[in-house]
């Protein structure tokens, strides 16, 4: 079973093989594919439309599938591979050890945000940004430009709090646990730690940055603690949405997926602080 654990808590050996099942999916393309993905669904997920990844009640189950094969990809390169999660509550300044120079690299420098060390740097030579929003081939952050702090755990507790997963419009007005974990509205969890990386992370080919894979591995994490605190809390809506996935409607891109099929994460891995 795969077990993911807190960034935090990984060995020197298992952030290199990481690090490598990473560089391996860039060299025979894959890795692309999942950045092209992501984009396409970003451009079409509106509010008065159809929505499918974002600003919609399955933006969870939607993300635990994404990552659910993109881990499968890690591990076609190295078995032992498992996602890391980043508790970006706890580890929340830019000399965590999620920023060295032997796992992601740290911010960009200040004239155009290219990561400068580790190996997703330009200067390694073995992670172009092929799929793109603008003519610059390399990595981009900045972390915590303008003042931008990351959320507390008082913040996700707020979150956690919440009853209802999501309402009525099903978009980024809704008031709910999914909507308020995403981040459209309230104190903003998801959203806001995509633009506190800043760089590709604050675009829509935010996969782009490895960094994108460890911040989704703890928003389902969240999503995984939340279920287990509601028992009685179900996906919402269940039937006849308009734009919107239903419980038991498949999620494209995929024809053999429901939400209800990614409601329980533990047939496909666990969490490192699972009972």
């Amino acid at each position: 079973m795969t077990v993911r654990k807190n960034q935090a808590q990984l060995t020197a050996d298992e952030k290199r093989r990481f690090v490598n099942a990473l560089l391996a999916l860039k060299r025979n393309g894959r890795y692309d594919t999942f950045v092209t993905t992501h984009n396409a669904f970003i451009m079409s997920d509106t509010d008065n439309g159809d929505r499918v990844g974002h600003r919609s009640p399955s933006f969870l189950p939607w993300h635990r599938r994404f990552l659910i094969q993109f881990e499968q990809a890690l591990q076609s390169v190295d078995r032992s591979v498992a996602l890391p999660y980043w508790d970006w509550t706890a580890d929340r300044t830019t000399s965590s050890s999620l920023w060295a120079a032997d796992f992601l690299g740290g911010t960009g420098r200040a004239r155009d945000g290219q990561v400068m060390d580790g190996p997703f740097a330009a200067s390694s030579g073995g992670w172009a940004v092929n799929v793109r929003v603008d003519g610059r081939t390399f990595l981009r952050r900045a972390l915590g430009a303008g003042g931008r702090q990351l959320p507390t755990r008082a913040d996700v507790e707020s979150v956690l709090a919440m009853s209802t997963y999501d309402a009525p419009p099903w978009n980024s007005a809704s008031d709910g646990f999914r909507n308020h974990l995403e981040g459209w509205r309230g104190v903003n969890l998801h959203n806001r730690v995509h633009v506190w990386v800043g760089g590709q992370m604050a675009t829509g080919v935010s996969p782009n940055d490895p960094v994108f894979w460890l911040h989704h591995a703890f928003i389902d994490k969240l999503w995984a603690d939340w279920q287990r605190r509601h028992p009685d809390s179900a996906y919402l809506p269940t039937a006849g949405t308009p734009n919107v996935v239903d419980l038991r409607e498949s999620m494209r891109p995929w024809t053999d997926v429901t939400p209800a099929d990614m409601l329980d994460h533990r047939p496909h891995y666990t969490y490192d602080t699972a009972a």
